[in-house]
């Protein structure tokens, strides 16, 4: 069962990722879309378009790789502390043809002090892993809604 402190958590998080989303083009200028958000968790998705691939004829590994850190900012940012990237590393496993979806889905490890870890797996439609992100996450000024602690 869950706790009424772990549902004002998940609603702040929601909050959050309304605010981020209104601001975030490249996300969206990409096709993204936003799924579900917690506190720590995120989920988008994102269809391989055409300008998407290399010459391989296969997803370019940065729009892969933009699909997880996108995802791991949503994480990252759930908790209404203004977040930025420290260190990301990707592992790709599979490739991704023109017209796949890829879905990709980030959860807290760790979150202690200013300091965040977050791992974020990619998969196509088909449920096979293409990616796995690894995202190391730093506090900064500010927070996404007025801070109403006193």
């Amino acid at each position: 069962m869950r706790k009424s402190s772990d549902r004002e958590d998940d609603a702040l998080a929601e909050a959050c990722a309304k605010v981020m989303w209104e601001n975030d083009k490249a996300s969206r200028h990409l096709g993204m879309e936003l799924g579900d958000v917690s506190a720590g968790r995120a989920r988008l998705t994102m269809v391989v378009q055409d300008f998407m691939t290399n010459g391989h004829g296969i997803c370019h590994g940065g729009y892969i790789f933009t699909l997880a850190d996108s995802t791991f900012a949503f994480a990252c940012n759930s908790r209404n502390q203004n977040m930025v990237a420290q260190n990301c590393a990707v592992t790709f496993l599979l490739p991704v043809m023109l017209g796949e979806k890829l879905e990709a889905d980030a959860r807290e490890i760790s979150r202690t002090g200013r300091s965040g870890l977050y791992d974020i797996s990619v998969r196509r439609d088909d449920g096979a892993l293409v990616a796995e992100f690894r995202g190391h996450a730093r506090s900064i000024k500010g927070t996404w809604l007025p801070d109403t602690r006193h």
